[in-house]
């Protein structure tokens, strides 16, 4: 493939007016004969039409249209006889590469700088191009930090489908049609490029696992004599302030280019309930001093429980317990409630350590109730919460628990004298209170915990300890668009950590009033644009046999996990009802509508005995759901890996199905 490589180095220039300047677009034609490798022909542009050097067996037109600041460019290929082709092009920004971010939606951020070389980032390469289908819209952009200006290309979508190949690297043919085409950007010639064709190349590597880079890939589908293939993007000019201007006007655009609407719900958040309470009963380990419900490390076969249990992050073991005891008492079943019961009777016996922290992760198949010397702030927090939600619940039932609010007082007491002057935690701690990893990135976690329990307690400390880390969010994460480390198996840029200061900056605005409630509004608006970024605008297409596709399933509203994690999830809990709220408090729409997205969206993969979606049991619902060429090791595209946490993906979508739940305990006198 170095042939192929080196002609793209020889691309003929070809101007378009555009805003009063002209704006270079490079371009070329990769012809494939099975059994040779491919030529490359740089293409020049005459008369509308784009030429090579020699003859070839295909017409290709260009045409060009304005729409407002948008310039569109659509391509069509006609082909005189039978080839193999992938059409490739580049458009020149004109900025300096040493003043350059980009973004790549869901996928690429800044430079990647967070993420090590055996990931997509700067470290490995400052050129890359990806398959459209790794990111949550089909769109490369690039600003000029110097100069606030900003360019970005997007793919105008058509009818949705995929083919599969007999290999994944090097030179390969698409069997049958494919809709995926490729967009990146080139950052090492001294001017920064945005890079888009169709089929899809990956290069210099492909994202194939976590941490796992792999050789390249370069796709080329089948045009029959007389058979015309058309494909458009849309390129734009604009300016912004910063990064996260830039990421907010280039959502706020591509929503409206994309338009994303709602589908019919299979199921209402009853059905989506009641059938989650399989889960709950199914999953139930009592044999061990700490109950709980099985939710990580589970076969998506067979889904028998194991002795694993985490409090927090994939395990949500509390939240869960929480959640049945509250159903379970709604609808009158009472195993669900001595079930939930049980677990929180169990974790106030043998849940804390000498020193008042909760256990975090417990194996009683390898090491029994073993303390492990490492906590994290974001699962001693996710923890609190749900615990004070349930003693909310129950002392609104009447029934006090004196033992719990004194545990979960020193509990709070310790997270306090961690806090650091400049208001963050460290992402994880021993159980003296020294630090493992100092890194502030997971401090929005600790946000909503505090204020919950200034809001139980009436302790005006825990809400000074709140404001403080939302003043280190706003300098450290928010202010310069660097939302990273909140996820505990990565140390990377990730969603979780744009929610989590979404959600942070929701519930100080919840309890404060006035210009200092506004200045949270504004700091949530700034986050929630970046928490967008990762969900899809789109539906990725899937090939016949991939079982995601044959099951109809649609992405948007989905979101990729992290720089890292380039698979989708139902990772929401409050995000939907901050974003719906957000909206209304902004007069911005398009918050709203992508609420009606995600919440229509997330229902699509719940197994029941009619339609068990790929999973063993019914009500346990997926986790890593592979909507692109990635795997954990196992099945790739249109499947899940074998190996799934449902504790959380209950958890979240609980959550989402319970509207009213954070804003009626953060309202409450």
């Amino acid at each position: 493939m170095n042939n192929f490589l080196k002609s793209l180095l020889l691309l003929a220039v070809l101007s378009m007016p555009q805003s009063g300047k002209a704006v270079d677009i490079m371009s070329h034609i990769s012809l494939k004969q099975p059994g040779n490798n491919a030529v490359t022909y740089p293409l020049f542009e005459v008369n509308g039409s784009l030429k090579a050097n020699q003859q070839l067996p295909l017409i290709i037109t260009k045409s060009v249209s304005n729409r407002g600041s948008d310039e569109i460019i659509t391509i069509t290929l006609k082909a005189e006889e039978k080839l193999y082709f992938n059409f490739g092009a580049e458009v020149n920004s004109g900025f300096n590469t040493n003043d350059c971010d980009f973004y790549l939606p869901g996928f690429w951020y800044h430079q990647n700088l967070r993420s090590p070389k055996e990931a997509p980032s700067f470290h490995t390469s400052k050129s890359w191009n990806v398959r459209e289908d790794r990111l949550s819209s089909p769109l490369s952009g690039v600003v000029n930090l110097k100069t606030g200006e900003s360019m970005t290309v997007l793919r105008q979508l058509g009818n949705r489908e995929d083919g599969l190949t007999t290999a994944q690297e090097g030179e390969v043919i698409v069997s049958g049609g494919t809709s995926v085409g490729y967009i990146g950007f080139d950052n090492e010639s001294g001017e920064a490029k945005l890079t888009f064709g169709y089929p899809y190349v990956e290069t210099p590597k492909r994202y194939i696992r976590k941490l796992t880079l792999a050789p390249a890939v370069y796709a080329f589908v089948k045009l029959n004599k007389g058979e015309t293939k058309t494909i458009t993007w849309v390129i734009n000019k604009d300016r912004a302030a910063n990064y996260g201007e830039f990421i907010a006007k280039t959502w706020a655009k591509t929503f409206d280019s994309m338009n994303p609407q709602p589908i019919n719900a299979l199921y209402t958040a009853e059905d989506m309930k009641a059938a989650m309470t399989n889960y709950f009963r199914k999953s139930y380990v009592s044999k061990f001093p700490l109950k709980f419900n099985s939710g990580m490390s589970l076969r998506t076969d067979d889904c028998v429980s194991v002795g694993e249990a985490q409090l927090g992050f994939v395990g949500r073991v509390l939240l869960n317990a929480f959640n049945q005891i509250e159903y379970g008492e709604q609808h009158k079943q009472a195993d669900l409630v001595q079930m939930g019961q049980a677990i929180f009777d169990s974790y106030l016996q043998y849940g804390f350590t000498d020193n008042g922290y909760l256990r975090e992760m417990v194996n009683f198949d390898r090491e029994g109730l073993k303390i492990v010397d490492v906590h994290s702030i974001r699962q001693q927090s996710e923890a609190i919460y749900a615990i004070l939600h349930y003693l909310n619940y129950e002392k609104k039932q009447g029934r006090t628990h004196k033992n719990w609010e004194s545990k979960i007082k020193t509990l709070l007491s310790n997270l306090i004298k961690l806090q650091k002057e400049d208001g963050h935690f460290a992402r994880k701690f021993k159980d003296d209170g020294t630090d493992i990893d100092v890194s502030g990135g997971s401090t929005p976690s600790a946000t909503s915990t505090l204020v919950m329990g200034y809001k139980y307690f009436n302790d005006k400390d825990y809400l000074k300890a709140a404001k403080l880390t939302v003043n280190y969010v706003e300098k450290n994460i928010i202010s310069k668009s660097d939302y990273f480390s909140s996820t505990l198996d990565a140390n990377c840029e990730d969603k979780e950590a744009a929610i989590a200061a979404v959600t942070s900056t929701y519930y100080l605005a919840m309890v404060t009033k006035g210009q200092e409630r506004q200045h949270y509004i504004d700091l949530c608006k700034q986050a929630t644009y970046f928490a967008l970024s990762w969900y899809y605008l789109w539906d990725v297409p899937f090939a016949e046999g991939q079982m995601l596709g044959d099951l109809g399933f649609h992405s948007a509203g989905w979101s990729n996990v992290s720089v890292e994690n380039n698979h989708v999830d139902v990772f929401v809990f409050e995000f939907p009802h901050i974003l719906k709220w957000l909206g209304q408090q902004l007069n911005e729409p398009r918050f709203g509508k992508m609420y009606d997205v995600i919440y229509s969206s997330l229902s699509q993969l719940l197994p029941t005995k009619e339609r068990m979606c790929g999973i063993g049991v019914e009500g346990y619902y997926p986790e890593v759901v592979q909507h692109t060429t990635w795997d954990y090791g196992r099945n790739g595209k249109g499947f899940y890996n074998d190996i799934f946490a449902p504790g959380w993906t209950t958890a979240s979508l609980w959550e989402l199905y319970s509207p009213t739940r954070t804003s009626d305990f953060l309202l409450k006198k």
